[in-house]
């Protein structure tokens, strides 16, 4: 069931994505299986996945096969002359190793061995499919959302103080090094959710199961249900609405060559001069950047790693928190995003990671209240980015606060319910009385 529902919706974005004269998800994976893929080390990492159902032995015949194959595409490519323009030159591959082993399944194994290995390979293809779907969703919500609510959301900002513009100073302080730190940072978010994730299922070949909840099952449901948040609040970003993106980082990197839209910028203040505070309305933009700014998927994704990171080993933890913080000061410092995006993103994590492990151990009053609560503060949130701004601005010592309380109560919820739902050491339980003596 699950399987045919994910096959439905990509069946149904592609129609979507073709009505637009775009290319839809699926259309993009069938053409990396012979041209040069545009998710080369996402490839890699799906097959990481999926290989967490086989045994060493195989393990090391799929990366070899993997590797021999990606060699004999570059031969090719190279002999032909071909050009990899926009593409990696590995990662074929990989996917090769994944359409296999689904061959395999079918027609080699049989009863729980067939079901374990049919759920490795989608298990890393649902981890390619929802960065392909995610690409889809965000060039319809250009195509679709022709206005963008971005002065609302910045004259919201002022009552967290313009975080934006205050990190986005510091991260042209920085020059080339900071920003390609970041950048690396940034641009790796599913790399290190998979070594997350291949930690969590690192038994899996073992105990022939998967575990009821993980990392993946979290990062696909953010990609699935934030994109529709996008299409009813269509945002770009501050470093689109309000800079001209060639001056401010063509000295440090190629961004302004990838992302020529500061033409469309209602003013050129980020990050030096924060914006004035005036009546926000719509503006229209230009039909190539994604609306994706509420809430940050990137924030709700880091935050993910962050949580899932809590019950590992201690450098798996200092790396969640280090991948979380990198995480917000890229996103603010980059421009592409507000500060009120990154507090919707947190709650927006909190609810679903919540509704996930309530749905895993079976819905409560406890589960039900929390994901309620947190439904209800994300709703809140944006309404009040929507219909309060001015008054946000205009008082920003009652609002700035009010925002961040909201999000702490959030937090408090998720932390003190999900640790009663844990499960108490032999030490931790209290040992039962003991009658008295006659």
């Amino acid at each position: 069931m699950a399987g045919v529902a994910t096959l439905g919706f990509l069946i149904t974005l592609e129609i979507v994505a073709r009505r637009y004269g775009l290319q839809g998800p699926m259309t993009h994976q069938v053409q990396e299986v012979i041209f040069a893929p545009k998710s080369g080390p996402l490839l890699y990492a799906s097959m990481a996945l999926m290989m967490v159902v086989l045994t060493w032995r195989q393990r090391f015949i799929a990366v070899g096969a993997a590797i021999g194959i990606d060699v004999v595409f570059l031969l090719v490519r190279w002999a032909v002359d071909a050009r990899t323009t926009g593409g990696h030159p590995f990662g074929n591959g990989a996917l090769w190793v994944i359409l296999g082993c689904a061959v395999i399944a079918v027609t080699r194994r049989t009863g729980r061995e067939r079901v374990l290995l049919l759920k490795g390979v989608g298990l890393g293809l649902l981890l390619v499919a929802g960065r392909k779907t995610g690409d889809t969703w965000l060039l319809i919500t250009s195509k679709t959302r022709p206005a963008v609510l971005d002065q609302y959301l910045a004259t919201a900002d002022h009552a967290l103080g313009n975080p934006s513009w205050l990190v986005g100073r510091v991260v042209t302080a920085t020059g080339s090094i900071g920003f390609n730190f970041l950048d690396f940072v940034y641009g790796q978010l599913a790399v290190a959710a998979v070594v997350v994730a291949l930690y969590q299922l690192r038994h899996v070949a073992v105990e022939r199961r998967f575990p009821r909840h993980h990392l993946v099952r979290t990062f696909l449901v953010i990609g699935l249900l934030g994109p529709a948040i996008y299409m009813i609040f269509p945002v770009v970003g501050p470093v689109f609405a309000y800079a001209n993106g060639t001056e401010h980082w063509a000295a440090v990197s190629l961004w302004a060559e990838t992302h020529p839209t500061g033409h469309w910028a209602v003013a050129d203040l980020w990050p030096e001069t924060p914006p004035p505070i005036n009546a926000p309305h719509r503006m229209p933009f230009d039909e190539i950047t994604p609306r994706n700014c509420m809430p940050s998927l990137h924030t709700a994704w880091a935050v993910a790693i962050f949580i899932h990171t809590r019950q590992g080993p201690r450098v798996l933890r200092f790396a969640g928190t280090f991948w979380l913080i990198a995480t917000l000061v890229a996103t603010l410092g980059f421009g592409y995003h507000y500060g009120v995006d990154l507090i919707a993103g947190v709650v927006f994590t909190l609810t679903v990671e919540a509704a996930l492990r309530a749905y895993d151990r079976g819905w409560d009053r406890s589960g039900i209240q929390l994901v309620a609560y947190g439904a209800t503060v994300f709703a809140a949130l944006l309404v009040s980015y929507r219909c309060l701004p001015l008054e946000m601005a205009e008082h920003p010592w009652v609002y700035g606060p009010l925002l961040i309380l909201a999000m702490t109560s959030v937090v408090y919820g998720y932390v003190r319910t999900t640790t009663l739902w844990e499960p108490r050491t032999a030490s931790e339980r209290q040992p039962e009385p003991q009658p008295e003596p006659v």
